[in-house]
């Protein structure tokens, strides 16, 4: 039902977890652990669903919060939690208070969670490529320093995304980071398709965390796209024409 970083389980005062697609009761192409209200899967399984993520965090049914995510580099500091319909529209979360869980939820982007091993400062961060371009790693981790994080006792975890090997883009894609920067060339192998490309999302942000002075990174290895029996993609959906896709949720919480 979940999967879980070596670095953020080493510390007793978080709880976190990536959650799959299995463990829940939707159904069809929503099965089983759906967590997105944006979906037209049946609200109140969806509400089933998050209950039992909170379950295994150890969590209150009302402490897991949302966001209305739309791909941009803002970031909220939360101070109490909200309702489903008061989902700041931003891409990332940070708190320093216990007992509320930061929830962001993905289907082929990577999910990113934050925890400082000193201090109690937690953040979640949504990172498909057009946040990660835009910034939304490094305002992460502004925000937690200005909330009492130190730099150097930061640690992250990078969780289940599509892999390279399933992320074909086209040429301008490509240019896209070419023109910010040529360094950015790294993270690009010809398809074999001519004039395509494969992006490397993950190592992208690897190496933005690392940029950034964090010395403690841990990166999950798994494709959501290839893995299908373990967790929703946007892309393979796509690919296949459906109707809509699930999506899973990575969280994150101080411990009461």
């Amino acid at each position: 039902m979940l999967l879980a970083s070596s670095n953020l389980s080493s510390i007793p005062s978080v709880a976190h977890g990536f959650f799959t697609r299995n463990g829940g009761v939707s159904s069809g192409i929503y099965a089983s652990l759906n967590c997105g209200w944006g979906t037209s899967d049946d609200p109140a399984n969806v509400a089933e669903n998050r209950r039992r993520v909170v379950a295994r965090l150890g969590a209150a049914v009302d402490s897991l919060l949302g966001l209305n995510q739309i791909h941009s580099a803002e970031v909220i500091t939360v101070t109490q939690p909200w309702s489903r319909n008061a989902q700041p529209k931003v891409d990332a979360m940070v708190t320093n208070q216990a007992g509320i869980a930061l929830g962001v939820l993905t289907a082929d982007c990577t999910p990113v969670l934050f925890a400082d091993r000193k201090n109690p400062v937690i953040g979640a961060a949504h990172a498909g490529w057009k946040g990660a371009f835009s910034g939304i790693v490094e305002q992460t981790l502004k925000a937690m320093l200005e909330l009492g994080a130190t730099q150097e006792s930061i640690v992250c975890a990078i969780g289940p995304a599509i892999a390279q090997a399933s992320y074909e883009v086209g040429g301008e894609f490509r240019e896209i980071f070419l023109r910010k920067s040529e360094d950015n060339s790294q993270y690009f192998i010809p398809s074999l398709k001519a004039g395509y490309f494969l992006f490397d999302l993950r190592g992208f942000i690897y190496r933005i965390l690392f940029h950034s002075g964090i010395q403690d990174i841990n990166m999950l290895e798994n494709d959501t796209y290839i893995e299908e029996n373990t967790f929703f993609s946007y892309r393979r959906a796509t690919h296949r024409r459906e109707a809509d896709y699930g999506r899973q949720i990575s969280a994150i919480m101080i411990r009461e």
